[in-house]
């Protein structure tokens, strides 16, 4: 299977990647848990059907030391154990911000002010950026059916 586009080496996609990705350096300077960003950004690309961006970073999580039960875990966390209070805030922020179209008031009072009895404004910001940016990844790998299965953690630098 190959992708309908190559988001790499097509001129255009490759400058928004590019920016995109540098944009992600911005969350991953934060003092939001990196393990709570993956989750997150596992959780948005399940939710999105994206194949590669949830084949990267379950591998990504796996690689940082995240255990493979809480990774297996990530699509059923509202029933698992194995999920922290904090974590369950961001992976709920994570569901609605990913399923705004599904709700009429888009993410609700009760899901920020969860969120924010976990995170502080830096966190919360990075939270809302992370969100944003892998909805945006996921979207893009939709779109062009992006194979997954052949992601090697590291391999885009």
């Amino acid at each position: 299977m190959e992708a309908r586009l190559n988001l790499f080496e097509n001129a255009v996609t490759a400058k928004v990647l590019k920016h995109v990705v540098a944009a992600t350096k911005a969350v991953a300077d934060s003092t939001l848990p990196h393990s709570t960003a993956e989750l997150v950004k596992i959780r948005a690309s399940q939710i999105n059907g994206c194949g590669f961006c949830t084949d990267m970073h379950t591998k990504d999580a796996a690689a940082a030391g995240e255990t493979s039960t809480r990774i297996n875990l990530v699509a059923a966390w509202r029933e698992a154990t194995v999920f922290t209070d904090a974590e369950r805030a961001a992976l709920e922020l994570a569901e609605q911000g990913t399923r705004i179209a599904d709700a009429a008031g888009g993410v609700t009072d009760e899901a920020w002010e969860n969120a924010a009895k976990h995170f502080d404004q830096e966190q919360l910001a990075a939270l809302v950026s992370i969100i944003s940016l892998i909805n945006a990844f996921n979207r893009a790998n939709v779109l062009v059916q992006q194979p997954a299965g052949n992601y090697q953690p590291g391999m885009f630098g």
